[in-house]
């Protein structure tokens, strides 16, 4: 029996004005994991929904030849029907739905006369929850759950469909360590049980722990395909075919010279929005003009709560403590009020709040400050186009124009379009969230240059993250957060007492004094 389960030949895939693909080969070992790499807007996601039929046969060139025969899918249906489950990278589950509904939903399990017979569909719900490792009851509602479980619940539908080919788009991107080495394991489990499993994954530290191997897509073509046993698998080596060179610095170079202090926050409390229970608790911290603070936590310590608290009380309630910006205390009752105070903020999550997908570039650019484009209550087009042009220009966005729409773009320029729409507000201090989430190393490369040209022109930088070695990479100072309440403060540099990982997860897991 041939060893590949899956050979994609020659697959030529085009959009109007963009060819994604571009005699893409790929071949697929049995019962392996094998990982595909590529900077965002390689052509990686493309060709996954070409072998899972989102992409019907016919709109692409070329052939796929699954289990050793000629494969022809008109839809995902005609893919799930031999074995072959797509997980996106957008979940595609229910939240009102319970986990067992979510589960079956399009293949529910019935009884007599045709009905549904919830026990039953329940019952091999809780055996396919337990065989993914996931201790829930399967009549809970997917809505209740956190990112990491509601992934599980996915593969525990894909194996609902007799999976024997599993894909999954970024699968970690927005899990935490624990989560993400959970899931890993998981998949090393299914490799047990003889799935193979294909993954799409931005963090080359979890490709090169779990990949049997390793192939590289540039510009919608492979490069090559490496093979971790051979020695071949290095973070080095799949960063030179993602990007065409090497980078000599995951990091960029950059010299602090911290000048005068821009915004001190002192004693910020905030309550959850519907629970009675504080998310920041007295939260005190300061950044200086041409300085980028970090400030690290783990999932539910507060990080984005404490940000968008800030930015016009846009989470929370009873919120109290004071803000100063520039040694003057503001009030920032509403997101325009933050903004006219020079506070900007992007969110982690681009998608739901940080875009409007179904618009141009040219629009989300000039969306958070249209009264420098307007007189009279209209809006001068021109000077609109000219302004965002400007920002494709200078922050490298990849499209043909600005009157491209931004939910077609790559995660990583449409993270461009989203600093570029806060820049044009012209903020003292700018807020990144997980900046640089879901994005390849090239983008990030860009996108720390950005931050550094910010700092170099005078601005205040802080930085959310859950990736500890990027805070160290581009940090002057961190502060950490635990429980809501800050922890610690530690400068970032070679010398004693400089943070490293070990020390800033040692105060980001300080257990909450107790108050008297």
């Amino acid at each position: 029996m041939d060893d590949n389960i899956l050979e994609m030949r020659s697959i030529t895939k085009t959009f109007p004005g963009v060819k994604a693909l571009e005699n893409v080969t790929l071949a697929v070992r049995r019962g392996e994991i094998h990982a595909i790499c590529g900077e965002n807007g390689a052509g990686k996601s493309t060709l996954m929904k070409v072998l899972s039929g989102v992409y019907p046969a016919g709109s692409y060139d070329g052939e796929i030849v699954y289990d050793g025969r000629p494969a022809s899918f008109g839809g995902i249906r005609d893919s799930e029907h031999v074995g072959i489950v797509i997980i996106h990278q957008e979940l595609a589950l229910v939240p009102y739905l319970s986990i067992a509904e979510n589960i079956y939903l399009g293949n529910e399990r019935r009884g007599r006369a045709g009905l549904i017979d919830w026990n039953l569909a329940n019952a091999e719900a809780g055996k396919l929850l337990d065989s993914v490792g996931l201790d829930e009851s399967p009549v809970t509602p997917v809505g209740q759950l956190g990112v990491g479980k509601q992934q599980l619940v996915e593969i525990a539908k894909a194996l609902s469909k007799d999976v024997r080919l599993l894909i999954l788009d970024e699968p970690t991107a927005a899990l935490n360590d624990s989560d993400s080495a959970h899931l890993l394991e998981l998949l090393r489990r299914l490799k047990e049980r003889g799935i193979t499993s294909i993954m799409i994954s931005h963090k080359l530290n979890e490709i090169t722990e779990v990949s049997d191997r390793v192939t590289v897509i540039r510009d919608g073509r492979t490069v090559e395909t490496l093979d971790t046993k051979a020695g071949e698998v290095t973070q080095a080596r799949i960063i030179r075919g993602m990007v065409g060179r090497d980078l000599e610095s995951f990091y960029p170079d950059r010299t602090s010279s911290p000048g005068a202090e821009v915004l001190r926050v002192e004693d910020w409390t905030v309550r959850h929005p519907t629970q009675d229970r504080l998310v920041v608790d007295h939260a005190a911290f300061s950044v200086r003009a041409g300085e980028v603070v970090g400030i690290a936590g783990l999932m539910g310590a507060g990080r984005t709560e404490l940000a968008m608290s800030m930015f016009g009380r846009s989470y929370g309630r009873d919120i109290s403590g004071r803000i100063f910006m520039h040694g003057k205390e503001i009030k920032a009752r509403s997101v325009a009020e933050a903004i006219d105070n020079g506070l900007a903020y992007a969110t982690e999550d681009r998608k739901k709040y940080g875009l409007n997908l179904i618009e141009d570039i040219r629009r989300n650019v000039s969306a958070a400050a249209l009264a420098k484009l307007s007189r009279n209550g209209w809006v001068n087009g021109n000077e609109e186009i000219k302004v965002a042009e400007d920002s494709r220009r200078s922050m490298n966005i990849k499209a043909p124009s600005v009157m491209s729409v931004v939910g077609k773009l790559s995660g990583g320029n449409q993270q461009k379009v989203v600093l570029s729409k806060w820049l044009f507000t012209d903020p003292d201090v700018l807020i990144l969230d997980e900046p640089t989430r879901g994005i390849d190393v090239g983008a990030k490369y860009e996108i720390y240059t950005i931050i550094n040209r910010l700092v170099a022109a005078g601005k205040a930088v802080v930085v959310i993250s859950s990736e500890l070695p990027e805070l160290l990479g581009i940090c002057d100072r961190i502060y950490t957060l635990s429980a809501g309440r800050i922890t610690g403060e530690m400068a970032v540099g070679s010398g004693a007492g400089g943070a490293t990982q070990e020390s800033l997860m040692e105060l980001m897991t300080k257990e909450r004094e107790s108050v008297g």
